[in-house]
């Protein structure tokens, strides 16, 4: 149970990457208050929550009514969740939290817009976020205290998010840019290793492999 648990929390913590929206959020909040960008931080965190919540809870049904298999699912989101750790390991800006078209669609909505998109929207609950918590559901396997891990671990790291965006002056004073370059390089190998992990696992079951 508590090894679940830490992997739930190391795969939500990874690819949400709570340091590394500090930067965005100072790149998207120029000029704003402190009233404002405090209100608009704790908007994109609940709407980021229920997006979760959503696929948590209605995750799997959608994609047993597509006819996706969990073992397949496993391997396909494995598989972005690593594609996503290339790209924190290498500093690009990944396709799987927010592509250059919508960047540049941002920018052209009203200001306090950016909190809910590209912020919420998807840099917190984008689709690597939305693929970790699916497979953490799918490999609970239905057990509540599992399935409990998992909430705990999303509601731990978005409240770490929301944290982190709070202070984002501070951090970014404390610990400067490289290292918050360092740190997303090292979550980028972490979340690399759990990618893996959801692809063996996936091979395993489908070859019925013991994992």
């Amino acid at each position: 149970m508590l090894i679940f648990f830490v992997k739930a929390i190391v795969a939500m913590f990874t690819v949400v990457d709570p340091v590394g929206l500090v930067p965005v959020v100072l790149s998207l909040t120029p000029g704003f208050t402190p009233a404002m960008r405090r209100a608009g931080i704790s908007r994109a965190t609940f709407i980021a929550a229920i997006i979760i919540a959503i696929f948590a809870i209605f995750g799997q049904a959608i994609f047993t009514y597509l006819g996706v298999t969990g073992e397949a699912f496993s391997i396909a989101g494995g598989v972005l969740l690593f594609l996503v750790a290339i790209d924190m390991l290498f500093g690009r800006q990944s396709g799987a939290r927010e592509t250059p078209r919508e960047a540049r669609d941002a920018r052209t909505r009203e200001d306090m817009s950016v909190f809910t998109f590209p912020l919420a929207i998807p840099m917190i609950a984008g689709p690597g976020t939305i693929t970790t918590v699916i497979l953490l559901v799918a490999a609970a396997g239905g057990d509540p205290l599992k399935l409990a891990a998992v909430g705990v671990a999303a509601l731990i790291t978005l409240i770490a998010a929301w944290i982190a965006m709070l202070i984002s002056l501070p951090i970014q004073k404390a610990i400067g840019t490289t290292g918050i370059l360092v740190l997303s390089r090292v979550l980028g190998m972490l979340l690399a290793a759990v990618a893996a992990q959801f692809i063996l696992n996936g091979i395993a079951t489908f070859l019925h492999i013991p994992h």
